[in-house]
């Protein structure tokens, strides 16, 4: 199975599978002289760690990363960092039912089409338990913006989960860290919760709208025409498992609107451009304008449910089938700290590669 590694010049390679005996990533490119240490990386990992409330699934994971190379004395070295997780509560038995089935909605039967062999415990690698290794990666890239890009910060939260969207009058980034859906609505979070618990004891599921936005980003990341800012942030959510649809700024809203409304008006400030509005999701050409980038995705509802579903076998027999096990009534809540893990990841490989071919900060002076 290839392709298992995405970035240009900051390279994460992720290993492992649901439930082997760990999982982890491998790290290239991160410069040397980054603090890093296990503690710091741990925190980014607790906010996507199951069991922390009913919201999520049941699993018990400690989530605990372990630096296994690439950093001395709290400081990376320039040589790859090896990060692992321990799997510790791993039910196999939970899936013996779907050994000769396949589940509706999962890898299943495209995995058994493509290599003849596939891990039905929990799914293998196409289990979204692969995504803790990319939060421990993306641990190691927020270090090395903080230590680039003091004053950069990413922010995910969740705007929807199935029908009920958040009101934006009453946005509020405070409110994200308050309350278990990651949202910046307070009230929202309320209905929702009780939304989701009706679904959650039906054995049911529900999809989800995040958004994450990267605000104090420089100008000049990205580049013209195979190396879009945009088009790594997007390759790079949709590689996040459940995703069906990404979004940039306006995204599909824009063809909605005339050209006057959609254009964002450039004025001169006084510490150089200022824009009107942020129709663009401060991507303009590929490249940042130096606005927020705003990047907004679709997660699907969780596909393993307690309703009877038809399937077949691998002898392509008709069958009934149940997802059993501890699964997630909403796949989006934990999503969240994985687009952060993501856009932390696209943004610094981005930034090594401007500073690569051009430098610190824009060429073209304006004023």
């Amino acid at each position: 199975m290839s392709f298992n590694t995405f970035g240009h010049l900051f390279r994460v390679t992720t290993w492992g599978e649901s439930h082997g005996p760990a999982l982890g990533a491998t790290v290239d490119g991160c410069p040397p002289g980054v603090p890093i240490t296990e503690e710091a990386l741990q925190v980014w990992l607790d906010k996507r760690k199951p069991g922390q409330n009913k919201f999520t699934t049941q699993r018990r994971e400690p989530d605990a990363v372990e630096i296994l190379s690439g950093v001395f004395e709290g400081q990376s070295t320039g040589s790859p960092i090896q990060l692992m997780i321990r799997n510790a509560d791993q039910r196999s038995k939970d899936y013996g039912d779907i050994a000769e089935k396949f589940r509706p909605g999962h890898a299943d039967i495209t995995y058994w089409q493509k290599y003849g062999i596939r891990d039905y415990r929990g799914g293998g690698r196409s289990s979204a338990r692969e995504t803790a290794a990319r939060v421990a990666a993306g641990g190691i890239a927020r270090a090395a913006l903080g230590a680039l890009v003091p004053d950069l910060r990413i922010t995910g939260y969740m705007t929807q989960m199935g029908p009920h969207g958040i009101d934006r009058a009453r946005f509020d980034w405070e409110q994200i860290d308050q309350n278990p859906f990651w949202t910046p609505d307070a009230a929202a979070a309320e209905d929702w919760a009780a939304y989701l618990d009706g679904l959650r004891k039906a054995g049911s599921s529900v999809g989800a709208v995040i958004e994450v936005t990267a605000r104090g980003v420089p100008v000049g990341l990205g580049a013209p025409i195979y190396a879009k800012l945009d088009t790594d942030l997007a390759a790079a959510m949709m590689s996040i498992n459940a995703v069906k649809a990404v979004e940039i700024g306006e995204g599909m809203a824009a063809a909605s609107l005339t050209g006057e409304a959609n254009a964002d008006e450039i004025f001169m400030g006084a510490d150089g451009p200022e824009y009107s509005s942020n129709h663009a999701g401060g991507i303009l050409g590929g490249i940042s304008t130096g606005q927020d980038v705003v990047v907004r995705f679709a997660v699907k509802p969780t596909s393993s449910i307690l309703t009877t579903r038809q399937t077949i076998t691998k002898s392509g027999a008709p069958a009934e089938i149940i997802t059993k096990g501890r699964h997630d009534p909403c796949v989006g809540i934990r999503a969240v700290p994985v687009a952060e893990a993501m856009m932390a990841c696209v943004l610094l490989d981005h930034l090594l590669l401007h500073r690569g071919q051009v430098g610190d900060g824009p060429r073209g002076a304006i004023g």
